[in-house]
Formats: C-alpha cells, structure tokens, sequence
C-alpha cells in the first residue's frame, strides 16, 4: 500500500499490515454475523471464543504455565503502578524499586501510596543513559518483591536479560517491549504491559500474575482494581474493552505465524544492528543517547548535533514519509520506535536517510 508511510512512533506504535487488513474486512460484519464486534455482547459465544483464543495464543508465545493468570484490565500501565502495590504489597512488608526512567519514577511514586516502597537503584545521575547490572545493588531478602522496567521508551534503555533476586519475587513493566524476543516467564511473579506497543491498540492492559499472589489481595479494594476478582471472572468482571482485545489476539495470531518470538528476535536484532550502526558508523554525526551496554532494540534515542539539526531532521524526515522521529518531549533529540510491526524496510529507509543527512549537513 503505497500510502502507508514509515512510522517510527513511540505509542500508540506501529501495527501489522495484515493485523489491519484483517480487522478492516470484518470491522462491519464480523465473520458473516450481520454485525460489528464493537456490537456485539461481550457474552456472546463470538467474543467467548476470540478471548479465549487470545489468551491462549498469549500463553503459547510467553510459555506461560498454568502457574499464571492472565488478565486484561483497562487504564494502561500507568493504573498499574498503582495497582500492583495495592494488590500486592502486604502491610509491614517493604517493595524495592530500580529506577532507569520516566516510568519507572512512576511506579514506585503510586507505590509509595499504599505502602513501603523503597529506591534500591537509580540511572538518574548519569540521565538514564543505563541500565544496572546485578553488582550495582543488593536485596536483603525479605522484600516483597522488586519491581524494574525492562525498556525505557523515553530514554532508549533497555535490559538484556533479567535480574537475579536470590529468591524475591520479581515484578516488570514489559509495556514497550514484550512479545519484540523470548523471555523465561517462569522468572517472574508478575508482568504488566500496556498494548499499544507491541500488542495491540492502545485500551487494554495485559496482566501477567502467578495464581499464588492472589491470596495477597485485600477485600477492600474496589472490584475492579482486584486482581484476584478479575482473575476469578476471567477478565469479564465488567464489560472488556473487547476491539482492543480481539486486535491483540490478531497481533498474537500474527507473531506465532511468523515463527513466535524466537524469529521475531531476529528480526528486531536485525533492524537494530542497522540503525546503531548508522549511528556508530556517521564518523560522530549522531551521537546515542544510551550507552552501548544498555541500548534499546525498541526506541532508539539519538542527536544530530545541534537542536538546530535536531528539528531539520525530523522536518526531512516527514516530508520523506517518515513519522515519529522527534524525541520525547522531555529530553529533545532523536527518537526511532522500532516495533515489531515496523519493519526491516522502514529501518532500512531510514538509515539511508540518515547517511544522506549526516553528508549534507555534516
């Protein structure tokens, strides 16, 4: 489709054509049934099927066990930050948080409401330019979990595996960077993600959560904030937002034809090994943002310079039918949100257009 351009935004991201495609023909008359699914009661036996197709596709491409619950709430990831300490964080115990980011600032601040959640690590000295390892900190073992964000949309940082806790339950915000490579689920106790980067429309929010940690959850809470309700009503405590949820089961369909998230990993380290390399390769034209060790396959954050060059970039750019490239609003510079629907092409595009820059203006 040639009116398609190159999007490189950071959320909502980018979705695959055939995920689109595929929703567009059914968007009036879902499967023949004379109505929209955006009509249809979220009881009805059309819905019952695609949520639970959804859930188990989810299943297969986390290899989840049947130690796990798997929820769809509402609020984005954001409601998260709260609810995670609410849920789960038991009076007289002590959370420990790692701070990499804007997000992650976010999660313990809402943490910090509903009980003793602590900073055991923080990038804020340095900009966020990294990512810890293990030695940079230490638990003491009797924490009710820590808590980390795996990729930092804002500042273009990201884990490369998952952090050792000696026993303590470990607790992740995978928004902007779950289902882009395999990942041992069995390590955690809890993952929450937003959408609307990987998986779907931003409007629906993926909780991951092991069944035992249900018995944590307060009778005080508000219905529809308790993970153990929602778990025991399999997500349809209240009417789900049922579009968004039927996109990500599309977007997981998608992934498992594909290969699953082993051939999806390739693809990413793919569109990566580009882009940094125009980076590295541009004689110091661009400068990262992240340091080496610690850089984002998903949001690549860079500068061309000056601020000067910084917005001809992105005013190039746009009329080159790239979109999204302007920093986060935050921190300025560069940004490229290289989802897993972005593809190998677009990066491909774009570090063309990266080189041709940089020997224009350089």
């Amino acid at each position: 489709m040639s009116q398609r351009i190159h999007n490189f935004s950071a959320g909502p991201g980018a979705l695959p054509l055939p995920v689109l495609q595929s929703a567009q023909r059914n968007l009036v008359n879902y499967e023949g049934s004379g109505m929209s699914l955006m009509e249809m009661s979220h009881r009805s036996a059309i819905y019952d099927d695609i949520h639970n197709a959804c859930i188990t596709d989810l299943r297969t491409l986390l290899g989840l066990s049947d130690d796990y619950e798997v929820l769809f709430m509402g609020g984005g990831a954001r409601t998260q930050f709260a609810l995670v300490a609410m849920n789960l964080l038991r009076p007289q115990r002590r959370a420990a948080y790692i701070n990499t980011g804007t997000w992650a600032v976010g999660a313990l601040r809402e943490a910090k409401k509903s009980g003793d959640a602590t900073l055991l690590w923080s990038s804020e000295e340095t900009g966020h330019d990294r990512v810890p390892c293990d030695a940079d900190w230490s638990l003491t073992g009797d924490e009710e979990y820590l808590h980390y964000t795996s990729n930092n949309t804002i500042f273009g940082t990201q884990y490369s595996g998952i952090p050792e806790t000696g026993g303590v339950d470990l607790f992740c915000d995978m928004s902007s960077d779950i289902l882009s490579r395999p990942v041992d689920t069995s390590r955690f106790a809890l993952i929450y993600a937003g959408a609307q980067k990987n998986m779907g429309p931003a409007g629906v929010t993926l909780v991951i959560v092991r069944k035992d940690l249900l018995e944590r959850c307060p009778d005080n809470l508000p219905e529809v904030m308790n993970y153990r309700l929602v778990a025991g009503k399999s997500s349809m405590l209240n009417t789900p937002p049922v579009f968004p949820i039927y996109m990500v089961g599309l977007v997981a369909k998608h992934l498992l034809d594909l290969g699953g998230l082993a051939e999806v990993g390739t693809t990413n380290q793919a569109k990566n090994d580009a882009i940094y390399s125009a980076i590295d390769g541009s004689g110091g034209f661009y400068t990262g943002h992240a340091q080496r060790d610690s850089r984002s396959q998903m949001n690549v954050t860079f500068r061309a310079g000056s601020d000067t060059l910084n917005q001809r970039f992105v005013a190039e750019a746009t009329e080159a039918g790239m979109n999204g490239l302007k920093g986060h609003r935050s921190v300025g510079g560069l940004r490229a949100s290289i989802y897993n629907a972005v593809p190998l092409g677009s990066v491909l595009a774009l570090t063309d257009f990266m080189g041709e820059f940089a020997r224009r203006n350089g």
